[in-house]
């Protein structure tokens, strides 16, 4: 069976948190480079969580 990436996902979303206040409230441009990095990386877990259940869903068929 496929693993629960959900922790993982939780985790990276709230690890993102300081940067995206920082960047927002305080104009930190560093801050803002890093936010893109990480929500790059949301995007292809997003990709790969996708294909995952579907990949299952199929499987049941």
């Amino acid at each position: 069976m496929a693993k629960n990436t959900f922790p993982e996902l939780r985790a990276l979303v709230m690890s993102l948190e300081e940067d995206f206040n920082k960047f927002y409230d305080k104009n930190n441009n560093a801050a803002g480079t890093r936010v893109r990095k990480g929500m790059q990386e949301l995007k292809d877990m997003a990709q790969q969580i996708r294909l995952q259940v579907q990949d299952i869903k199929n499987q049941e068929s």
